[in-house]
């Protein structure tokens, strides 16, 4: 659970983004966008208002974890935060099925856990960071032999095993969404498969914030 007057980062790509402000977003009504990065406020604020936690929604649309390397320095580590969260890895797999024939944009799955593996390791060279949560890709589709769903699943594998690897905290977003799907269609909480609607970010809100060790049940 976070510490008094800690920061909190939350990157990633348009999942994390979601409309929010440029060039930083943190903490005040919209400015941390419409997705779960201000659910989790909201709800820390709602549950636990005697928790004063500083909140950055560092989100880009369209990054791969390729893009989060160039960023890394200015966008995280420039900040010190007490506790980072990563959400990436949707756009490494995706341009690989909507743009098959540029494959400069691809991200295969060995430069994906090289890349990530050393965005880790520079975020926990200074001896600062108290928590890391590796939240994983999602993809709406309950057919897990769907091509594109059997690839999120792989490439999860691999967040899975750096959270092992790294001593970080791995959310299961996917999990979550898998038995949320067991009762609503998939188009319930999204229209592309890909980016959640209000109901889709609270799904992965909540099973950060129950892995941060805070009780929401």
């Amino acid at each position: 659970m976070f510490e008094q007057n800690s920061t909190l980062i939350m990157i990633g790509d348009s999942v994390t983004d979601a409309g929010r402000v440029y060039p930083l977003a943190e903490n005040r009504k919209e400015d941390l966008g419409k997705g779960y990065p201000s659910l989790v406020n909201a709800l820390l604020a709602a549950c636990y208002p005697q928790l004063s936690v500083r909140m950055i929604n560092a989100g880009i649309s369209g990054n791969t974890v390729r893009s989060l390397k160039e960023r890394w320095q200015k966008d995280v580590l420039d900040y010190a935060p007490d506790y980072l969260s990563v959400m990436i890895g949707i756009n490494d797999i995706w341009r690989q099925f909507d743009d098959p024939q540029l494959t400069g944009k691809h991200v295969y799955i060995d430069e994906f856990e090289a890349t990530y593996r050393e965005l880790i390791e520079k975020a926990k060279e200074s001896g600062r960071l108290k928590g890391l949560y590796l939240i994983s890709c999602c993809f709406m589709e309950p057919n897990k032999q769907e091509p594109m769903r059997k690839m999120v699943e792989q490439y999860n594998a691999v967040t899975k095993k750096l959270a092992q690897e790294y001593g970080a905290v791995y959310v299961d977003a996917q999990a979550a969404f898998d038995k949320v799907m067991e009762y609503k269609h998939p188009m319930y909480l999204t229209w592309d498969r890909v980016h959640p609607q209000l109901g889709g970010h609270m799904v992965i809100a909540r099973e950060f914030l129950k892995a941060a060790g805070y009780d929401l049940a």
